[in-house]
Formats: structure tokens, C-alpha cells, sequence
């Protein structure tokens, strides 16, 4: 009713589920691929935080690899200049791409097959 999208992330180390997370997202969006892009970005920052809480245990991670089956999203954390599909984005949301550019996060596509 509010046209704002329900985005859910989950965290594997290994095949064990060690974080998950659904929530209605604060901003209404104008497209799936915007949609998409700012959860990968709430993924991205929770991907940090637990990489961080690992190195605490001894456990150094290079890049963590973050999956998302959108291609535009992927689109959008890679190329910095497409301004006129991202200039309305706010600048909060751009936190993926700094982390990919850094090498901390590695994005990639994922099939996700409905049947």
C-alpha cells in the first residue's frame, strides 16, 4: 500500500545461517533495480561488521563474496558514472560500491529459479 519493498538478506559462514534479516525498507524506490540495490547495500554493511567480528576469532576473510540475482543491481555497484539512473539515489546507499572499489566485497550473480 505504501510501495515500499520488503527486502530480506541471510548470512552464511560455510553452509551454517549465522544472520538474517527482513525488513520493510525506509524509501519508497522507482524501480526493482533501485529496490535491490540498497538492500545489497544493508547486506554490505552487515557483511562488514560480521568480517570484522571474525577477525576478532582469527578468522581473516579478503573478499567476502555477496550474491544478488538482479544484473542491473550489479550494474549499478560497478559503474560510478551512470548518473542518470542513479543521481536520485541518496548518497547513504552508494556504501556498496565504495567497499566493492576497495576490494572488501565481491558481487555476483546468483539464479534464482522459481517454480
Amino acid at each position: 500500500m505504501d510501495r515500499k519493498s520488503t527486502c530480506g538478506t541471510c548470512h552464511l559462514l560455510g553452509s551454517s545461517l549465522i544472520s538474517w534479516n527482513n525488513k520493510k525498507q525506509a524509501c519508497a524506490t522507482l524501480s526493482t533495480a533501485e529496490a535491490e540495490y540498497i538492500a545489497a547495500g544493508h547486506a554490505c554493511a552487515q557483511s562488514i561488521w560480521l568480517k570484522h567480528q571474525l577477525m576478532d576469532y582469527g578468522v581473516k576473510l579478503e573478499k567476502v563474496p555477496l550474491y544478488c540475482d538482479n544484473t542491473s543491481t550489479i550494474n549499478l555497484t560497478k559503474n560510478p558514472i551512470q548518473h542518470s539512473k542513479t543521481k536520485h539515489i541518496e548518497i547513504r546507499h552508494h556504501f556498496i560500491r565504495d567497499h566493492i572499489q576497495k576490494g572488501d566485497i565481491e558481487i555476483m550473480f546468483v539464479k534464482i529459479e522459481i517454480n
